[in-house]
């Protein structure tokens, strides 16, 4: 009996996050992971241990200056880029033209230069591309799309979306280089490029103008000495200041985050635990948004990054009635003395402590008021990871043949383009402009070649 030929894979970017791609990869009979990619090799001998854990052969470790050499050496079938967000482009465009097949991290990237240079390249080659939006594959948005794609509230007329991090998982944004506008393009572009590209497909419809206010007031030096939060350390790591600090994170006590980043910091210089009350900091912690879409609805957003509560609530105010969402990641956060880890619940990996729940209310015009039933999960991104890695790559075991059709259409529903990348990234990086400028912005101004494309919205998948 002949076996399937394996597609060799190169994870490029050896972070926490990157662990979700190795195992998945590892896990799934038609993939190899045949390369590591990343600047430590500290990181990326310790995604070789992911591997041997699931009985896998070693990948080849590769610095990124020979990026190119390695594709062609290693025979790269497909690459998934989890590096640091400015350094997306730096990867995909090489591969694209090598051929390869590109999954890759959101945000697509950080700059309108640097997203359209990868749309010429997506054009230019006819690869393939996706963006990893998990959070399309939560069952809960996929019934909010299916209800409002089937006229439950009629024409969409208002939006109303709120997402809260809490002291915990806002705070970790602020000790580690997305702290710096010029490496993750903000919370804007980082975190919330998930929200907008949610509502972007929640609506079936693209993003026009947009306006927004957005400043540090609770992160960074003059915050927290404001606030009395303040306390005079540079790291966490090996500071007597930080050790009843409630916002430091001891890297030491957990052993992935030792592992793959105070044991590597000899690699690089990278710090993982730096004082999120000190600079510098370049990056918003509140943030409120409002968007006009082609069809005329409108959208206000609120992003808040030190919340006792994590979740969010979306609105939406239709001609026939109104859908509300209010999902509650966690009720509240106990104050931990220098927290031990940032991986699994701050993150979305693992159910937060005090989890809450999810509720979703379907209020018709002149009817009384119904609570939908749904399928929610706290761990692994409210059950979108799995569900999106065996879109991407395919079921763990062998498929059924009855189920090869639906996980086609699954993939093709949910899966997100480098047009919605893109789309999903102006939103932000008009409002960073907004911040700037206090004006309004044409999102078709910052990146003129989404005028030149027409595409499906929506998570279609072109035919290419």
């Amino acid at each position: 009996m002949s076996r399937t030929p394996q597609r060799r894979a190169a994870v490029v970017g050896t972070g926490h996050r990157a662990q979700t791609f190795t195992r998945a990869l590892a896990e799934r009979p038609g993939h190899r992971v045949a390369a590591l990619c990343d600047p430590s090799p500290t990181r990326m001998a310790f995604h070789n241990r992911l591997l041997a854990d699931r009985g896998a052969p070693p990948a080849t470790q590769w610095e990124p200056d020979r990026f190119t050499d390695m594709l062609t050496q290693e025979g790269i079938d497909e690459v998934v880029v989890t590096t640091v967000d400015a350094e997306h482009d730096r990867y995909i465009v090489p591969a694209l033209r090598a051929g390869c097949r590109v999954v890759t991290e959101k945000p697509m990237t950080i700059d309108a230069d640097r997203c359209a240079r990868i749309l010429d390249t997506v054009g230019d080659t006819g690869n393939s591309l996706t963006v990893a939006f998990n959070y399309r594959f939560n069952p809960v948005h996929e019934t909010v799309r299916d209800l409002l794609a089937d006229g439950a509230i009629g024409e969409i007329l208002s939006v109303h979306f709120e997402w809260l991090l809490d002291v915990r998982h806002g705070a970790d944004y602020f000790r580690r280089w997305h702290r710096e506008k010029r490496h993750s393009g903000g919370l804007m572009v980082h975190k919330a490029g998930h929200h907008f590209d949610l509502v972007n497909w929640w609506l079936a419809d693209e993003p026009r103008d947009v306006f927004g206010y957005g400043r540090l007031g609770f992160y960074g030096r003059a915050a927290g000495e404001r606030h009395g939060l303040r306390r005079d350390y540079v790291r966490a790591h090996g500071a007597d200041q930080a050790a009843d600090d409630p916002y430091a994170l001891d890297l030491a006590a957990d052993d992935t985050l030792r592992a793959l980043y105070l044991d590597a910091e000899p690699d690089n210089g990278y710090l993982r635990d730096r004082n999120v009350f000190d600079g510098p900091v370049t990056i918003e912690d509140d943030m409120a948004v409002l968007v006009r879409y082609a069809r005329g609805a409108t959208v206000t957003y609120h992003l808040t990054a030190y919340s006792p509560w994590e979740g969010y609530r979306g609105m939406f105010n239709g001609s026939a009635g109104r859908l509300e969402l209010e999902v509650e990641e966690s009720r509240w956060q106990r104050p931990r003395t220098r927290m031990g880890s940032s991986s699994g619940a701050l993150h979305g990996d693992t159910a937060a402590e005090h989890a809450g729940g999810a509720r979703l209310t379907l209020r018709a015009l002149w009817q009384p008021p119904v609570d939908l039933p749904l399928v929610t999960a706290h761990e692994a991104h409210g059950g979108g990871d799995p569900r999106m890695l065996d879109a991407l790559f395919g079921p763990v075991g062998p498929a059924r043949p009855a189920d090869t059709g639906t996980a086609a259409r699954t993939a093709a529903h949910l899966t997100a383009t480098e047009r919605d990348g893109a789309l999903a990234l102006t939103v932000g990086l008009a409002a960073n402009q907004c911040f700037e400028t206090g004006r309004p912005v044409d999102v078709r101004e910052l990146i003129p070649a989404l005028r030149e494309r027409p595409g499906g919205q929506g998570g279609q998948v072109q035919a290419r």
